[in-house]
């Protein structure tokens, strides 16, 4: 058993190019899975699958997570299939629960504003310039490298999920705080564009202190994430009247089902501004 986990996970890593956190999730939902509905996976069917999403339905996971697990089963038993490991597909018809479509949070202008008024350190201002002006993804920000950076014409090259490659717009603002940063730096076009002060690449969660800090200092209560940056970002673009299918390549979704969400925060603001602005709203 262990030995097929393991060639699932370099499947994963190598062919289906996860990132390491979406890998490790799926092997410990995998691992969950077998030692609940029985260890030996080439006798399972279809039935003990289905058993074993009812009984963690009756669980307080969130719809994400379900959803995940059973992405991870049904993950698993294609790639079986696919090496001939098994005779048929047990989990090729299950199906996982519909998740709730969250509207985003996004900040105001005038929040915006505030936070980064609060933010002095050149590298910490570069990164909330960058993820405001380009709403690349934090994965995308810290694994940035100075080869990636096209700064006369104001374009960043990221690598997405899945490795997918795609070009991100940059603000002059952003630029400049940007040019800032990196001056009197030795450059090679390797190295990572944004380091701890021991020198390595930045992390997320080093992401994550720098922001927490910001909007503290800030005075702000509101709950704010690198992804709160990406949100913002789309749901102005959106206000100022771009195309649905321009945000949707800026952001990088395969879908634009996923893009869509951002419609409906924008609409629900327009909604709140009649109610509060216009005479006759109420």
């Amino acid at each position: 058993m262990n030995k097929e986990l393991d060639n699932f996970r370099l499947y994963l890593e190598i062919e289906r190019n996860l990132s390491p956190h979406t890998t490790k999730a799926y092997a410990a939902d995998l691992r969950d899975f077998l030692d609940t509905a029985g260890s030996n996976f080439f006798e399972l069917n279809y039935k003990n699958i289905r058993a074993y999403i009812a009984e963690i339905q009756n669980k307080n996971y969130t719809k994400t997570t379900l959803s995940r697990k059973i992405a991870a089963i049904k993950a698993f038993y294609r790639y079986l299939y696919r090496e001939k490991l098994v005779n048929a597909n047990p989990a090729a018809n299950v199906k996982a629960p519909k998740k709730n479509k969250n509207l985003p949070e996004f900040l105001t202008e005038k929040e915006i504003k505030k936070i980064l008024g609060y933010v002095t350190n050149r590298r910490d201002r570069a990164i909330l310039e960058l993820l405001y002006a380009s709403g690349m993804r934090i994965s995308e920000l810290c694994g940035l490298n100075f080869a990636d950076l096209n700064l006369d014409e104001n374009e960043i090259t990221v690598f997405g999920k899945g490795g997918k490659e795609r070009i991100v717009l940059i603000s002059n603002p952003a630029r400049e705080y940007l040019l800032k940063y990196v001056e009197n730096r030795g450059i090679t076009p390797e190295a990572p564009v944004f380091t701890s002060v021991h020198g390595y690449r930045l992390l997320p969660r080093q992401v994550h202190r720098i922001i927490k800090k910001a909007v503290e200092e800030a005075g702000l209560t509101k709950k704010v994430s690198p992804h709160t940056f990406r949100h913002t970002f789309a749901t102005r673009l959106l206000e100022k009247g771009a195309d649905l299918r321009v945000v949707q390549e800026l952001l990088g979704h395969a879908s634009i089902s996923n893009t869509q969400v951002y419609t409906h925060v924008s609409l629900e603001r327009l909604r709140q501004t009649y109610i509060n602005t216009h005479p006759r709203a109420i």
